[in-house]
């Protein structure tokens, strides 16, 4: 079947006024012809001037009407038809007045102000059902943007990078900074248990080598005899001596404990304000990160950190999607909570758009002209007809109806002031 016609409603009311300005304009050819048909006398004479400037002014009207949309008569009259043929200006002309009087900074600004983007952001936000297709769909994007990324690419921008963020002042002042936060958080004292810990654990696990090193060593120096009748007991107590010093060490409140809790943070505070300090060890790190083992680890901690994100990016459950469900969460609690927060938030969306505006307004002024350049002539003539044809019709029935009216006036007027007036 056929599609209907939603423009149905509009043909039927353009046909109906045309209609009834087509008739008027009959009717005052009528009156005029009437008017020589009566007697001669004033009243004859009131009508034909009156019906005479009726039908003048109604035919203008129709001429000018119809000029608009196609040729009167179809005629070859200069200036006519001037929507088919003036499309492309026109388009131009919409564009220019849409863009320097439609969108302008005032009129964005009001309509931002008065949309309440933060708002807008905090409801959908704060919204669950919302908040999880969102937080899914986005998660979705990243195999697509880690993919676009090639792996090659990838290396070599970090290759690139690294040194020269680790290699600068920077990079020694972000070392001073983790160090500063490792000491504030006493985690440098696990650090210490640590590295003591794994001394006990390879004492233990070397101490027959150790030993025998130590008997080796002392026979060499002492000749055969004393290593034969010392080199077990001097081996073992200096394990032992070893193992008990590593035993005062583990104790909180021991000399070598603060000793190194000292030395970090004079570390700490030579990384922060000494150049040469600061240089030294920008250097090292810029010769650690370019060295090519540490290349392909970042190589490698890429790969493995890539392949991880899309495959748990891939899983509605994943922790990509949690977290930023979580994200789209605490930021909708933030908007409704900080009322300052919602309107630095607008501020910001208002300060975006002015500033992308000039550049947008030229944008949207030549796409509006390049839609309708690409119009089809007949059909935006016939589409923009039935929107204002209607309204044009009444013009027609004014022109016709005041030139009837003027028409009679004046001729009365000029017959009272002149006497016999031929009109």
């Amino acid at each position: 079947m056929p599609a209907a016609d939603p423009d149905a409603a509009l043909r039927v009311a353009l046909a109906r006024h045309r209609a009834i300005a087509s008739s008027l304009l009959a009717l005052m050819a009528a009156l005029l012809l009437a008017g020589y048909a009566l007697p001669p006398g004033y009243a004859t004479e009131l009508l034909q001037a009156a019906a005479k400037a009726g039908l003048v002014g109604g035919l203008a009207d129709w001429f000018a009407v119809t000029a608009l949309f196609r040729r009167p008569l179809g005629l070859p009259i200069p200036h006519t038809a001037i929507i088919p043929r003036q499309k492309e200006r026109l388009g131009q002309g919409l564009g220019r007045f849409v863009a320097n009087h439609v969108f302008t900074e005032a009129e964005v600004a009001r309509v931002i102000g008065r949309l309440d983007l933060a708002g807008i952001l905090r409801s959908f936000m704060a919204d669950p059902a919302a908040a999880r297709p969102a937080a899914e769909a986005m998660a979705a994007t990243l195999p697509r943007l880690l993919a676009s990324l090639e792996d090659g690419r990838a290396r070599r921008l970090l290759g690139r990078l690294l040194p020269r963020l680790a290699g600068g002042a920077g990079g020694a002042r972000v070392l001073a900074g983790a160090l500063r936060a490792l000491l504030a958080g006493g985690r440098h004292q696990e650090v210490f248990d640590l590295a003591i810990g794994q001394l006990r654990l390879l004492l233990v696990e070397k101490e027959d080598q150790l030993r025998t090193a130590i008997e080796t060593k002392v026979r060499e120096e002492g000749g055969r005899l004393v290593g034969w009748a010392l080199g077990a007991t001097v081996a073992r107590r200096a394990l032992a001596a070893v193992t008990a010093e590593l035993t005062r060490m583990e104790a909180a409140d021991s000399d070598l404990r603060l000793a190194f809790e000292a030395w970090l943070t004079a570390e700490i505070e030579k990384l922060e304000s000494d150049p040469e300090r600061m240089a030294a060890v920008g250097k090292a790190m810029r010769q650690a990160v370019a060295h090519p083992s540490v290349a392909a680890w970042l190589g490698d901690v890429w790969a493995r950190l890539r392949a991880a994100l899309e495959a748990d990016a891939a899983r509605p459950d994943g922790r990509v999607v949690a977290l930023l469900e979580g994200a789209f969460a605490n930021a909708g609690t933030l908007l409704a909570e900080d009322a300052a927060a919602r309107a630095r938030l607008n501020r910001a969306a208002e300060s975006v758009v002015a500033r992308l505006l000039p550049a947008a307004r030229a944008q949207l002024a030549g796409f509006i002209a390049q839609v309708v350049a690409g119009w089809d002539t007949a059909q935006v003539t016939e589409k923009i007809e039935l929107r204002v044809g209607r309204d044009l019709q009444y013009v027609r029935m004014n022109g016709t109806l005041v030139g009837f009216l003027v028409g009679g006036a004046l001729y009365a007027l000029l017959q009272a002031v002149f006497g016999r007036v031929a009109f």
